[in-house]
């Protein structure tokens, strides 16, 4: 089996200064953060994933959370343009990183915010959340980038949490997950299973029947185990102190 890539970028030394929205602000380790991060990355390389560095940068508290930036449908790059503004420097060395990897890129541009934390693919339905970090004009401009490629974007409101996919993340059958209390509007979803943590509604799919989640979420393990998927659990508990989860600190490129 080929190997697949995913681009990952490590935790600045100003991480415990990065935004919260909707929870209250706690202290964060910046050191177990790093042992978490690397954590996070040895899980994805045992699973089979080539885990590209994008360069760091320092000078921004929420530059780990890489999948803000960007949105990739196959060789195409939809680079973000996120809805906080100091998080916009963010982006010059993501774009030089996915250009010197072959990816073609597009870019949002003002007055659209777009981050890549708010886009969930299902299929050939894009549902992308729109609040308080991406707008109707980032949308529009999304669907006018897709629209070649037969993708369905789906607007949905967000409002209980910083991203949909806060809120909502899918299993390999297109099943979207989601604790209830934080999902707007679940019917707008084809299929969807309440899960009962948080946490538990946030996955990463590795390939075959593997699920990258947070340790933080054992009923929802239990769960998809029994519906047959292999979770691979990890402790990132430093990041959901900054509303982080682990999709926020990767993009999978294939």
């Amino acid at each position: 089996m080929p190997m697949r890539r995913a681009l990952v970028r490590r935790p600045g030394p100003r991480l415990a200064d990065g935004l919260v929205t909707h929870i209250a602000r706690t202290p964060v380790d910046a050191g177990l953060a790093l042992r978490q991060w690397r954590d996070y990355v040895e899980a994805m390389t045992a699973a089979g994933w080539d885990c590209v560095e994008v360069p760091p940068v320092d000078e921004c508290p929420d530059g780990v959370f890489v999948e803000d930036t960007m949105v990739v449908f196959g060789d195409l790059v939809v680079l973000a343009r996120p809805g906080a503004e100091v998080r916009r420097p963010e982006l010059a060395a993501v774009r030089e990183t996915v250009a010197d990897l072959g990816y073609r890129t597009v870019a949002i541009e003002a007055p659209g915010t777009l981050d890549g934390g708010d886009v969930l693919k299902v299929g050939d339905t894009v549902y992308v959340g729109r609040g308080g970090r991406t707008n109707d004009a980032g949308i529009a401009q999304l669907r006018d980038f897709l629209a070649v490629r037969g993708r369905r974007v789906v607007p949905v409101g967000v409002r209980t949490v910083l991203h949909l996919k806060s809120a909502v993340t899918a299993l390999p059958d297109g099943t979207v997950i989601g604790y209830p209390p934080l999902v707007d509007h679940p019917e707008l979803f084809d299929a969807f299973l309440p899960v009962p943590e948080p946490a538990g509604a946030h996955v990463v799919l590795l390939g075959d029947d593997q699920l990258l989640m947070s340790a933080s979420a054992p009923a929802s393990a239990a769960l998809f185990a029994g519906r047959g998927y292999r979770p691979v659990p990890v402790d990132i508990g430093e990041f959901e102190r900054l509303e982080g989860c682990v999709t926020c600190l990767s993009v999978r490129l294939s």
